[in-house]
């Protein structure tokens, strides 16, 4: 059997053609696995349920009756054990779980401004 003389040359090309379109697709194109997709995808919606729960837990601490206690508890903590003082105080445990999550912790930290000055009581007297 007789092969036609622009046979080989195409196979070359073609698997040549093939090669760079995948590099060019993986490196440029923004082309992922199945598996990076799912991870980028678990780690957004990770991101976003944080996000979802840092109002949460600004709540909690806004409507503790123990809040400037905890705050001052919390301020006390030198700044990489702040996180874990949060948990502490229960601020971080979502409603319905049962233990403290350490990345709305951390979100609600940033949130929280713990480095505030504390409310003082109203002192002034109406003299009216």
């Amino acid at each position: 059997m007789n092969t036609p003389e622009w046979l080989k040359p195409g196979i070359y090309g073609a698997v040549i053609g093939g090669a760079f379109v995948g590099i060019v697709g993986f490196s440029w194109g923004g082309w992922v696995t199945g598996g990076t997709a799912y991870d980028r995808a678990m780690a957004m919606s990770r991101d976003d349920v944080v996000a979802s729960m840092v109002p949460v837990c600004l709540d909690i601490a806004r409507t503790d009756p123990q809040r400037r206690s905890k705050l001052e508890t919390i301020r006390a903590a030198s700044a990489y054990q702040r996180r874990d003082a949060l948990m502490a105080a229960g601020w971080a445990t979502v409603p319905g779980t049962e233990t403290p999550d350490r990345d709305i912790a951390k979100a609600c930290l940033a949130s929280l401004d713990v480095d505030a000055i504390p409310e003082q009581p109203d002192t002034t007297v109406d003299e009216g």
